[in-house]
């Protein structure tokens, strides 16, 4: 006797990831970059690092303020943590301008560097401690629907850039 199929609605992309596990993979992906800039020995390999540091922190930071701070602020209805992240994008953002499409030229450049990989550590575990277990803990928030959204909008942004 054959068995019945159970009907099942399509699964959204390979594994859709939540949004807190979308954006644990970007700092993991930008700490790896760091620790590959303190590695490398010429200024051309530590420019091609640094475009692509400086790619993948514009992107994260693009998607989080366009799609995650938004949804997270509203369901969460908070009014300390997101406005705190916002600024330290703005900084972040401020020293990556800095640093992108500059020719390496020793201590000031790599200590440009060196402040931005620490501040990006800070930032970092600021979300990974407090904003992401409470976007767990907010029952308005899907954040598998919100994993998708933000693995939509990085595939744009990234696409554009090519």
């Amino acid at each position: 006797m054959p068995t019945a199929r159970k009907e099942t609605s399509p699964t959204p992309t390979p594994r859709a990831k939540d949004a807190t596990a979308l954006l644990r993979a970007d700092h993991k992906e930008v700490d790896a970059l760091f620790d590959a800039f303190e590695e490398a020995k010429s200024n051309s390999k530590k420019k091609e690092i640094v475009a692509q540091i400086c790619t993948a922190l514009t992107v994260h930071a693009q998607i989080e303020e366009e799609i995650f701070y938004p949804a997270f602020k509203a369901a969460v209805k908070d009014k300390e943590l997101i406005p705190e992240a916002t600024v330290e994008h703005q900084t972040l953002k401020d020293l990556i301008a800095q640093i992108k499409d500059v020719e390496p030229d020793g201590e000031i450049y790599n200590a440009k560097v060196k402040v931005l990989s620490e501040y990006v550590k800070h930032h970092v575990k600021e979300e990974q401690n407090e904003i992401f277990p409470k976007a767990r803990e907010a029952s308005k928030l899907d954040l598998v629907e919100l994993g998708t959204q933000l693995a939509q909008r990085k595939a744009e942004l990234l696409a554009q850039l090519v």
